[in-house]
């Protein structure tokens, strides 16, 4: 069984994509190998040697004034300047390590069905994965774009196409469908490629024909 690392759902043996939620097995995968076990003999700090316990009594004359007889002072002064070391300044990180890569969106967007279904049906569309395609009764699973209704001819897989919200950017990705994704009327999308799109671009499942809107939020 593969489990998917996006909604936790157990997947048979030789699937590409979750059953659950649609997102790629690949990548929840290949995060469950262990890391390597690291060589402790590169890692352990060489022991100290005696010329460096020496070094440590020269560098504080405080301490060896302290152990000479009472009334006398070191006949000699160790300069301390060599011995300091300049620590450097750490780099100040660049705008794009400030920014959050998971921000949240500070828009709503919706998918609108504008031909070959109910005209003016609206799906909210959530941050993270959307799943388009129809209901399964095999395995239960609902997506959040259901076209089950708007698909009298089953043109549309049950798991046809994913579609995600992360940040600002939204991308629609095919996962495999048996009549292909469409956006903008361009070339059918390869599989596993997704395509960023945006407010007002038309995206065609099977015969369904569907608008992206996206309004500010206020």
């Amino acid at each position: 069984m593969i489990k998917c690392g996006e909604c936790g759902y157990e997947n048979m043996d030789g699937l590409d994509y979750c059953d659950g939620c649609g997102a790629k097995l690949a990548a929840a995968a290949g995060g469950t190998a262990a890391a390597p076990a690291e060589n402790k003999s590169e890692t352990t700090p060489p022991a100290p040697s005696a010329d460096s316990d020496s070094i440590d009594a020269k560098a504080t004359p405080s301490l060896a004034a302290d152990a000479q007889p009472d009334g006398q002072t070191p006949t000699s002064e160790v300069p301390t300047g060599d011995l300091k070391k300049e620590t450097p300044e750490a780099p100040a990180p660049s705008a794009d390590a400030a920014a959050p890569s998971g921000a949240p969106a500070t828009f709503k967007a919706k998918l609108s069905v504008v031909r070959g279904g109910r005209k003016g049906q609206e799906f909210p569309l959530e941050d993270g994965n959307n799943l388009v395609g129809r209901w399964d009764p095999e395995t239960g699973s609902f997506p959040e774009v259901d076209l089950d209704a708007d698909d009298p001819e089953a043109k549309i897989s049950r798991k046809h196409a994913l579609i995600r919200i992360d940040g600002g950017k939204i991308t629609i990705e095919d996962i495999g469908s048996l009549n292909g994704t469409y956006v903008n009327r361009q070339p059918r999308l390869s599989p596993g490629s997704p395509a960023e799109i945006k407010s007002g671009d038309e995206v065609i499942i099977g015969k369904t024909f569907l608008k992206l809107v996206i309004e500010p939020i206020s």
